[in-house]
């Protein structure tokens, strides 16, 4: 891959096509100007050079304006601002990346882990939801932030009534509060999770 980028911009074609190469290993997207067409043949011939086949089936050529497309975890392409601001092209955390994190807080809190302790199981899920948040924090995120707090309360409200034998739904004898002040669940949002980002 290292090869290929590198004869992508000594060749010009970054120049000539006003693109860029984002990838990683050898998953990668080509962001530019040209029509598309034109920027993927010379991808496959850059490839073919390398002795290496493009993956057809994973393949597209698309207007990001027009048509969002999956990569690394995110969607990217149009986006509604909040409060009917309008639109924009960005990302947010795809739908499978918050189903795939709430499966993992389902399974921290499953009935056979009721006899460790509070603490134990917090600390465990919090680890996950914090290393998520730090990886998903651009773009508008604040939606799946809510959706994996709203799943994480949850689970973890189950979790202590079984726990304390307490019957899930007669009362809320653990509202939200009492699990992010007294038990120390974390809470995702945007301004606790804007860590500096790494730069290429």
């Amino acid at each position: 891959m290292r090869r290929f980028i590198l004869g992508w911009k000594t060749l010009g074609h970054a120049r000539r096509f006003r693109a860029e190469i984002v990838n990683y290993a050898d998953d990668l997207c080509v962001l530019g100007k040209a029509p598309a067409a034109e920027m993927l043949a010379v991808v496959e011939r850059l490839v073919a050079g390398l002795k290496l086949a493009v993956n057809e089936r994973k393949t597209r050529c698309l207007r990001c304006s027009e048509e969002a497309f999956e990569f690394l975890g995110y969607r990217i392409g149009r986006n509604y601002r909040p409060n009917g601001g309008g639109t924009c092209i960005g990302t947010r955390p795809t739908k499978a990346s918050v189903q795939s994190i709430c499966r993992r807080i389902s399974e921290m809190t499953v009935r056979r882990h009721c006899g460790k302790p509070p603490e134990v199981i917090v600390e465990r899920v919090n680890r996950l939801m914090t290393g998520w948040a730090n990886y998903y924090s651009l773009g508008q995120v604040s939606p799946a932030y809510d959706a994996v707090n709203r799943h994480a309360a949850r689970r973890l409200r189950q979790w202590l009534c079984r726990k304390h034998k307490v019957k899930f739904g007669k009362f809320v004898r653990f509202p939200d509060e009492r699990l992010h002040d007294n038990y120390g669940l974390v809470r995702l949002t945007r301004s606790a999770m804007s860590l500096s980002n790494a730069k290429a």
